[in-house]
């Protein structure tokens, strides 16, 4: 039923969610860290956990509102001339997309999960082809391909070329960064979710 103003109690819940969500999602990327297994200047995140929660919740829409909200926020401060966040909003919408879409069908722990892990194999895959052809263009502009492939190299002496790096790292750490927004998901989720939803 429409209150008195003539909205949706439900939509007005669904926008304010969102806006919520994509507000930690954008601090939340601020909380990067380095990781050993990696070159230095990449960094891993969790900004895509609220937007997975906002995929939960309301629908694979909101979690992909989510990661362009938050990514249009980071373009007023962005150092990549916008090239990094188009880059994160691909990812991040394949991966939380395909969990929401999946989870929304039938809504139990076991599709939840099952939704959660093909969103994260998409992400990977799907950020070979970004970084290639992305991403990585822009940083020769900053750093030689010789000294941005000799970085993986540091770490793996045998990789050769770009593709080879992106392959060997970046897909397995963008797996993985994706598997760690889902374990916090899962764990946090049902504590959250009434909350969301505005139940007792």
């Amino acid at each position: 039923m429409d209150n008195a103003s003539g909205q949706s109690p439900v939509n007005i819940r669904y926008l304010t969610v969102t806006a919520m969500l994509s507000a930690v999602a954008f601090i939340l990327m601020f909380l990067d860290f380095s990781v050993p297994f990696m070159p230095a200047f990449i960094e891993m995140d969790i900004s895509e956990l609220p937007a997975l929660i906002g995929a939960f919740s309301f629908g694979p829409v909101c979690g992909v509102i989510v990661c362009l909200v938050k990514n249009l926020m980071h373009l007023l401060i962005t150092t990549t001339g916008g090239v990094g966040e188009i880059s994160n909003f691909i990812l991040g919408a394949v991966f939380v997309f395909p969990a929401g879409w999946i989870y929304k069908r039938k809504k139990t722990r076991k599709r939840a999960f099952f939704g959660s892990l093909a969103g994260a194999v998409f992400m990977a895959l799907v950020s070979v082809i970004s970084n290639y052809f992305i991403v990585y263009p822009f940083y020769t502009m900053i750093m030689p391909m010789e000294e941005i492939v000799g970085m993986y190299q540091a770490i793996v002496p045998g990789v050769n070329g770009l593709l080879e790096c992106l392959i060997v790292f970046n897909m397995p750490f963008t797996f993985f960064k994706g598997m760690l927004s889902v374990g916090i998901a899962f764990f946090i989720y049902k504590h959250i979710s009434p909350v969301l939803k505005g139940r007792s």
